[in-house]
């Protein structure tokens, strides 16, 4: 079956060939997106069969490399279209294709009767295609085809409504703050390649050959360069601080789009890069550090702006960011199997809240659109007991719901507390750890605070629909419910093949399954830390900080619960006794305006000084002085040419005078 591995790229690119070439005149919906979502479909079979086949090998054999062609050869430098299958590649084209299948066919019912459906079924397929060809490059410059490939289908989705200026926006944001990110992958890119070269004659970045020559870079110094310079990619690709505030505007693309954006795919890709690399950044404390206090930090500033929130989207939109966060700061502090698991459970739970949002809105859509009613069908305040008449899709958000919120025996809880485990136990930053783990359980307090919120006020209380609407508002149809249901069961039960030691109720599958990947990596870090005194904490301390985390979700869940159900006037009263910290708050801390003070607005200014002032005053004026003089000239000679007889013979005559003249008085 790995010889077939080229078909799983291959399928979503026939989807887009097709659509994108016949889908205007095919028109039929059914067929359009039909043929969208099987070609993902058999991709997800292609990787079922792949993984099957790698989980059949010993442990130590389960690496397999497909190379179709040579693509570059210049001198010492070549480089093939070819796809690694390990076990880390084989999870993530699973993730991708299996949540992706589900998300096409959720679209089929969702866009329904939009004008551009083939469009957004071309984009859909090509972003799924780019990110498979992301995760299955064989080496870092196939690995930014696809980097690069997903954010173009970012750019096209997000701005997918461009008739509208916040989508055209949106979409320009998130194709620009990715361009800064992709610089920094490419500088990594060029400076590992030239540091093994030029240094011990490694000319290559393949993957598996970079990991057989991984003991030939030094600890820390160019390295540190390397892995900041990728690391600055990861920001900008996966939404991490300063590099987040393209994610939340995302929100302008159509529903689905979210969700294959912010769980299964393109955001992911950041820590995808960084679990790929791991031999690399193991090799620089300071970078590990900095990826780990980056991620702590936006965990928890992300998840202070998603308390104060109205928009339904605009919640998980911070929310993904936050989730992000965690991820990061798992690999920050090289648990790298907890980061890759995290990533894994939030592709299930955060696929369903944005599926189930857009269940929310589509429902709101279609009653207020019969109430012939303007309200805002994406704002919370208008919503209020749906759970009556949308009881599927509240059953599914509420199990993904407790899933981040981190409550015990949801797939959520497994992989956010081995991280937090993870960030206070792991041996690498010391004094740092406690700081870490309080940052991170503190984020995990808000985060279950602000997802509850949402819960109560889209699904609870009083319904505050307009009254005329009502009538009309029912559950989705099963288009759209049945990837619901299957991802909200997948957000209760994922978790299970990551289960922690200490709890020693299942093996960790999941660890075992990644250590061929990482095994390397764990190895260094015993040997740098040897003699320096590695800590050995017990099992009723991590049950204790297990507890503790739990407690503080729970807490987030109480105060919630008591805010927006039991005192809904509460909020109200808060707000207004501290209206300067809501009002930062809900304005997102004023990133954005400070962005625009710093980078846009200076931007703006030095290009409008570019083309008002250097080019109509320097670069016109020198054009338009030469004509000006050209044409000052020709005015006075065109005098000469009047075509009168007499004047010529009168300049003739002149002529002769000064000829005459110059011999006789020179």
């Amino acid at each position: 079956m790995f010889e077939y591995v080229w078909l799983i790229p291959l399928f979503p690119l026939i989807g887009v060939i097709i659509n994108g070439l016949f889908g205007k005149s095919i028109k039929n919906e059914k067929v359009i997106g039909g043929i969208g979502a099987l070609m993902v479909f058999c991709s997800f079979l292609v990787s079922c069969g792949i993984l099957i086949q790698l989980l059949s090998l010993p442990v130590e054999e389960r690496f397999f490399e497909k190379s179709l062609f040579t693509w570059i050869a210049a001198g010492t430098f070549k480089t093939d279209i070819g796809f690694l299958i390990d076990p880390l590649s084989a999870l993530m084209i699973m993730v991708v294709t299996g949540v992706g299948f589900l998300i096409h066919v959720y679209s089929i019912g969702y866009m329904h009767g939009e004008e551009g459906f083939y469009r957004y079924f071309t984009y859909l397929n090509l972003f799924t295609f780019s990110m498979l060809l992301l995760v299955l490059g064989s080496n870092l410059l196939l690995m930014f085809v696809g980097w690069e490939g997903v954010g173009l289908c970012s750019y096209l989705l997000i701005g997918y409504y461009f008739h509208k200026k916040s989508a055209g926006d949106a979409g320009k944001k998130a194709f620009v703050m990715n361009r800064v990110g992709d610089f920094g992958f490419l500088l990594g890119t060029f400076t590992l390649f030239w540091y093994l070269g030029q240094n011990h004659n490694v000319w290559t970045i393949n993957f598996r050959e970079l990991s057989a020559n991984a003991h030939l870079l030094p600890v820390g110094g160019i390295v540190t360069v390397i892995t900041l310079c990728f690391f600055l990619g990861a920001t900008g690709k996966s939404a991490q601080i300063p590099l987040y505030t393209w994610l939340p505007d995302a929100m302008e693309g159509p529903t689905p789009v979210s969700a294959l954006i912010h769980a299964a795919t393109m955001v992911t890709a950041g820590v995808y890069m960084i679990g790929r690399l791991n031999f690399v950044y193991i090799r620089s404390h300071e970078t590990m550090m900095i990826v780990a206090i980056i991620g702590a930090a936006t965990a928890i500033f992300a998840a202070t702006i998603g308390t104060a929130q109205n928009d339904i989207k605009r919640v998980l939109a911070y929310s993904t960011v936050s989730q992000l966060g965690f991820m990061f700061l798992a690999m920050g502090v090289g648990a790298f199997t907890a980061g890759i698991f995290h990533l894994m459970t939030h592709a299930f739970f955060k696929a369903c809240l944005f599926l189930g949002s857009g269940s929310v809105i589509h429902a709101m859509h279609h009653a207020l659109h019969h109430a012939h009613s303007h309200d805002d069908p994406q704002d919370m305040r208008n919503m209020g007991g749906l759970r009556k008449a949308m009881p599927i899709t509240f059953l599914t958000f509420l199990a993904s719901t407790i899933a981040i919120a981190g409550i015990p025996g949801f797939s959520g809880f497994f992989s956010k507390d081995e991280i937090l485990w993870q960030a206070f136990a792991n041996p690498l930053h010391g004094s740092l750890n406690m700081i870490l783990w309080g940052t991170g359980a503190v984020a995990a307090g808000f985060t279950a605070f602000y997802m509850f919120r949402l819960v109560f006020m889209t699904f609870t209380g009083e319904c505050r629909i307009n009254p005329k609407a009502k009538d009309h508002l029912h559950e989705s149809p099963f288009v759209i419910t049945f990837p619901l249901i299957v991802l909200g069961i997948l957000a209760v039960v994922g978790g299970y093949v990551g289960m922690p030691k200490v709890l020693g109720m299942l093996p960790n599958y999941l660890e075992h399954y990644l250590e061929p990947v990482f095994v390397g990596s764990h190895e260094f870090m015993q040997q740098q830390l040897q003699g320096h005194g590695e800590a050995h904490h017990s099992h009723a301390l991590e049950f204790g900080l297990m507890g503790l985390s739990v407690l503080i979700a729970l807490v987030g869940i109480s105060i919630a619960y008591v805010l927006y159900v039991m005192s809904p006037s509460l909020p109200a009263k808060f707000t207004a006794a501290f209206p300067a910290l809501h009002r930062a708050v809900y304005n997102k801390w004023y990133v954005d305006e400070l962005y625009d003070f710093l980078f846009v607005n200076p931007c703006k200014a030095l290009g409008n000084f570019l083309w008002k002032g250097f080019d109509v005053v320097v670069v016109d004026g020198m054009v338009n002085g030469v004509a000006a003089v050209v044409k000052g000239f020709g005015s006075v000679l065109r005098n000469t040419q009047t075509g009168y007889v007499h004047n010529y013979a009168f300049s003739m005559a002149v002529g002769v005078v000064v000829i005459v003249a110059f011999y006789l008085f020179r």
